[in-house]
């Protein structure tokens, strides 16, 4: 079921965020882009994304002009040429730990929207300096998701603890 079929009846909140900074995950060395809501509670949203993408936003937050032009330079270029302009990108949805953006644009009367992966619509954004907004139901589906990892983490920890021999554990000093 996509996006706009789940969630018909619930009315879809834009929450404007900023691009609060680039990280790694420190388990896994993986890019991952921190959004913050501009307003109210300043929630964060971390999006896992590609190694080329994290590069590409990087250069862009760093306002660095690449000799020639990257991939989102020559997507808002290629959209500029034919009279598209880009209003805003939106995190529009997360279904099984991946997170899903739409691209809004308008060309002459007509408004378009583009599916894409959130780290290229971010991209995008920044080239076009156009506002990023997530959706108040994917900022709770993060959290709910968020809530059952730590959940599980720490079942899998009493687990362990319930499991463990005193033997096993006098291994470890402090």
């Amino acid at each position: 079921m996509s996006e706009e079929q789940s969630t018909e009846r619930e009315p879809k909140v834009e929450i404007k965020v900023a691009v609060k900074s680039l990280m790694l995950d420190p388990s896994s060395s993986v890019p991952i882009v921190i959004l913050q809501e501009e307003e109210e509670s300043q929630r964060i949203l971390p999006i896992w994304i590609g190694i080329f993408e994290a590069s590409a936003i990087a250069a862009r937050i760093d306002g660095q002009e690449p000799q020639r032009p990257l991939t989102h330079d020559l997507l808002l270029q290629g959209l500029q040429t034919v009279g598209a302009e880009v209003e805003k990108v939106v995190i529009c949805d997360l279904q099984e730990s991946t997170f899903f953006a739409k691209i809004h644009l308008q060309s002459d009367a007509t408004a378009l929207t583009l599916d894409a992966r959130p780290s290229d619509a971010i991209a995008l954004a920044l080239r076009a300096e156009v506002p990023v907004f997530v959706f108040e139901s994917v900022f709770q589906k993060a959290q709910a998701a968020e809530t059952v990892t730590q959940e599980t983490d720490e079942e899998r920890i009493k687990k362990w603890l319930e499991e463990v021999s005193p033997e096993e554990l006098g291994k470890y000093t402090m």
